[in-house]
């Protein structure tokens, strides 16, 4: 089924370009230039969002927000021309699954489309959602949900993701480059940190697990027996 993309960008002639690649990669692209008019198309549901931070009306950041109420487990990517470290990790803690540095080439967003809406929507093979129980923990990976007694966990994809990878490989030790390709892609440009920071929000969520620091090189998911 083809994969509907929202994208929402005020320059119009980059909206219109990156519409193109989009298509021409064979997604089905709505575009809005502003923030408002976004907004009002949230119910929709579109299967990836990719936002521009500075937009007329709302901004991006505050677009999230609401997409994420909505929804909290649609993907997002986030592009920006302002200070790239602070909206990274500002776009990390809203919830966005990758973000774009402007300038970019085109085709790196087709790219990171690609990536993502694999890695999201392409794992139904056979045999790769079954359920995983640590503890009192339940991970549906078929829902992408989280619970504990029973009661959802709220995570974002990113924390997900990587809660799943650890609790496939527990009790093993994960290297921070291990964890960056498999969660956010062998194509990711930025700083490791970004695995410490989601580990830290990871431990205060999940905080009945143990999950183990190796300094200098990665994690570890501790099971008990």
């Amino acid at each position: 089924m083809t994969k509907k993309i929202y994208l929402v960008e005020d320059e119009k002639s980059l909206n219109l370009l990156l519409q193109k690649y989009l298509e021409k990669e064979g997604y089905e692209v709505i575009t809005f230039s502003d923030g408002n008019s976004a907004k009002d198309k949230i119910k929709d549901m579109p299967d990836l969002w990719v936002l521009d931070i500075m937009l007329p009306g709302i901004d991006g950041y505050e677009l999230i927000k609401y997409i994420k109420q909505n929804n909290k487990d649609t993907p997002v990517i986030f592009m920006s021309a302002r200070n790239e470290e602070l909206d990274r990790v500002v776009g990390l803690e809203l919830g966005s699954d990758d973000y774009l540095s402007k300038p970019f080439l085109p085709r790196e967003l087709v790219i990171r489309t690609n990536k993502l809406i694999e890695r999201i929507y392409g794992e139904n093979k056979e045999g790769e959602n079954k359920d995983i129980k640590i503890g009192e923990y339940l991970i549906n990976k078929n829902q992408r949900m989280v619970f504990f007694k029973g009661d959802e966990v709220q995570l974002t994809n990113k924390e997900f993701e990587l809660l799943n990878y650890l609790a496939e490989n527990r009790n093993n030790l994960i290297s921070r480059e291990q964890i960056l390709i498999k969660v956010w892609g062998d194509d990711y440009f930025g700083s490791d940190r970004v695995v410490d920071d989601t580990i830290r929000r990871l431990r205060k969520k999940v905080n009945k697990l143990i999950i183990e620091t190796v300094y200098g090189y990665g994690y570890k998911l501790v099971i008990r027996i």
